[in-house]
């Protein structure tokens, strides 16, 4: 797998665990344009799924991260008629973030698959901001070390 490959980190609401989820270019765009509130000229396919959602009366409930085989996640649409999609983390991800719709990891996955953020304790009392960044860098560091192989444990 090559090391410039783009990798989504979902941070555990309440705990030190972060989950790496490699993505493709394509996704890992559609996340980053979401997250910086960018509107692209014509709608991308997740913004027209959302908008496709919308139109139809529907509402996008959840989003579950429900499975991990052979390295591989596995999602879970959840809508508001109770109707599950299957998904691709991604993509999901991507159109989660379009519709401010949760997104939720199985406790199984997040064992398995989850890692602690290294020195995750950082000094009381210090500048948010700077904290934040103070543990991106740390967890840059961190990445910099790992490879899809250290979560396979077969």
């Amino acid at each position: 797998m090559p090391s410039s490959q783009p990798i989504v980190l979902l941070r555990e609401v309440a705990g030190e665990r972060y989950l790496p989820i490699w993505i493709g270019a394509a996704e890992a765009s559609a996340i980053a344009f979401a997250q910086q509130g960018m509107e692209p000229p014509r709608p991308l396919t997740h913004d027209l799924f959302a908008e496709c959602i919308r139109q139809l009366g529907h509402r996008l409930t959840q989003v579950r991260i429900v499975n991990l085989k052979d390295g591989v996640f596995e999602a879970v649409l959840v809508f508001d008629d109770s109707i599950e999609i299957s998904a691709r983390p991604s993509d999901s991800i991507a159109l989660a973030l379009r519709t401010g719709t949760r997104v939720y990891c199985a406790e199984e996955i997040l064992a398995e698959a989850g890692i602690p953020v290294p020195d995750g304790e950082l000094a009381d009392g210090a500048d948010t901001e700077v904290q934040a960044e103070e543990e991106v860098e740390k967890f840059r560091e961190f990445l910099d070390q790992v490879s899809p192989e250290d979560f396979d444990k077969s």
